[in-house]
């Protein structure tokens, strides 16, 4: 297998990103191991809808902080 090179790897020095991205999937497992097809979309819907609200609130913030 092929070992792929980054060109910066110590971005955020200390920081294991597989490790963090298997802390996060076993978390999402564990989440929804047991969701029937229906809960299981609800779920990821109301996870998007989330994220929309935060992203909206950001851009609210940053629009207030712009000197005008």
């Amino acid at each position: 297998m092929t070992k792929h090179k980054t060109v910066n790897p110590d971005i955020i020095p200390g920081f294991d990103v597989l490790k963090w991205k298997r802390e996060i999937q076993a978390r999402f497992y564990q989440e929804t191991k047991d969701m029937t097809s229906d809960e299981f979309l609800e779920y990821i819907r109301k996870g998007n809808e989330q994220i929309r609200e935060e992203r909206r609130q950001r851009q609210v913030a940053q629009a207030e902080a712009v000197p005008q």
